[in-house]
């Protein structure tokens, strides 16, 4: 949680952290300013204090949004630096630096770099940046870094905005689902009312469009249909018509437009009627998803007792899984579930393969337990993203009914 950085700082010895940024989303500015839309400059923490923004001056505006102080680049001398460095912007923002470092009075020691850009870049800045001002170390950070463990847990204004994501992804899986029902079936094709095949190409611009209406973005959905759909991470094919009787895994993961917090969902569709082994593989796996929620009991719980509770119910149908055929690729093939945030993929991990994690209030997580075999052309998954509320309980973000037969009207 943003109220643990400082905690999270002197565990690292860090007296402050910059983040640096291009014009891209970058989930460590959007952290701590708050969501504000502004692109570059530098965003500087020292530790017990809040940040402080340093931005281009056009960006002021959207700056002030944050709620932070903010200066510019002109308030810290940028213009006299480039004066007097013979129009040398690399020498300049260096020194750039070092005032923004004395403005906020940060002591002598460690000074941790995040944020997104060119790894050459950033290399080239910390040997540069440690060369001209010794008194400070400046470093950077693998594995799970200070806001991957900060973001483990939402506090009440990202829980709101991802309330608002949940919100957006389930009104445009609505439309979806209504999009797909008013056409109807040529043989075993699902063609519109000229009699065109409606392809998956088809779904997912319609998708991209309903997403755009409540100001989302796709990340790249998942819309994999028969023999596509028993790989988990198969996109689908574009070009190919949607069938009658064939699982559909959809995987639906947007985030706010332009960059910020995400919403995940997966359902599993056949339309207008499921074969028999399809349906088995369903109700087993809505079984599953069941059986997580009833394996959880509180705050400060093993997170991969769930997927236990998972692995137990699904070898117990003779599905092979990661624990009992490691590196299988048929049957239960991936994690219960994880984290997600600004990032799609976050802590915690709802895996037998780590036990370390444990399940916290403020926790936002998928559960997401799914069966799949390629070779007999089909896979399904359902998936609903929930949080911890301060009172322990489960609460789900994902309300959009889990029906599997999509019946056509058209």
């Amino acid at each position: 949680m943003k109220s643990d950085l400082d905690r999270l700082m002197a565990v690292r010895n860090l007296e402050a952290l910059v983040v640096v940024s291009d014009h891209d989303f970058c989930p460590p500015r959007d952290y701590l300013t708050n969501g504000a839309k502004v692109t570059g400059g530098l965003l500087l923490k020292k530790r017990g204090a809040a940040p402080l923004m340093i931005v281009n001056s056009m960006e002021i505006e959207e700056a002030k949004a944050s709620e932070l102080e903010v200066l510019t680049f002109y308030d810290l001398g940028y213009a006299e630096l480039i004066e007097a460095l013979q129009g040398d912007r690399s020498r300049a923002m260096l020194h750039l630096w070092q005032r923004a470092l004395e403005h906020e009075a940060v002591p002598p020691g460690r000074v941790g770099i995040y944020g997104t850009g060119a790894a050459n870049e950033h290399i080239e800045l910390a040997r540069e940046l440690n060369e001209m001002m010794p008194a400070y170390e400046f470093v950077g950070e693998s594995g799970t870094t200070l806001f991957d463990e900060a973001a483990i847990t939402k506090d009440a204004d990202e829980i709101e905005r991802i309330k608002a994501v949940a919100d957006g992804t389930n009104a445009a899986i609505r439309a979806v689902w209504d999009y797909i029902a008013s056409h109807h079936a040529q043989g075993d094709t699902v063609v519109d009312q000229e009699g065109k095949p409606l392809t998956i190409g088809d779904v997912k611009r319609f998708i991209r469009r309903a997403l755009l209406d409540h100001d989302l973005e796709d990340t790249g959905m998942i819309f994999a249909q028969g023999r596509d759909a028993g790989f988990p991470h198969s996109r689908g094919q574009d070009n190919a018509p949607l069938k009658t009787g064939q699982a559909i895994v959809f995987d639906l993961f947007p985030r706010q437009l332009g960059g910020g917090y995400h919403h995940d969902m997966t359902r599993t569709w056949c339309i207008d009627y499921a074969p028999p082994a399809v349906q088995q593989a369903y109700d087993e796996v809505m079984e599953a998803f069941d059986i997580s929620l009833e394996a959880y009991a509180e705050p400060g719980q093993p997170a991969h007792t769930l997927q236990d509770a998972v692995l137990d119910y699904l070898e117990s149908k003779g599905h092979p899984t990661q624990r009992s055929q490691p590196g299988t690729m048929n049957g239960y093939v991936h994690s219960l579930g994880h984290g997600v945030g600004l990032n799609i993929h976050e802590a915690p991990a709802m895996s037998h393969l780590r036990q370390e994690d444990i399940l916290q209030v403020g926790n936002v997580i998928t559960i997401e337990p799914g069966v799949y075999y390629p070779d007999q052309g089909f896979g399904v998954r359902i998936e609903d993203m929930l949080y911890i509320d301060a009172s322990g309980q489960f609460v789900t973000l994902t309300d959009f009914p889990k029906d599997l037969i999509l019946p056509l009207k058209g």
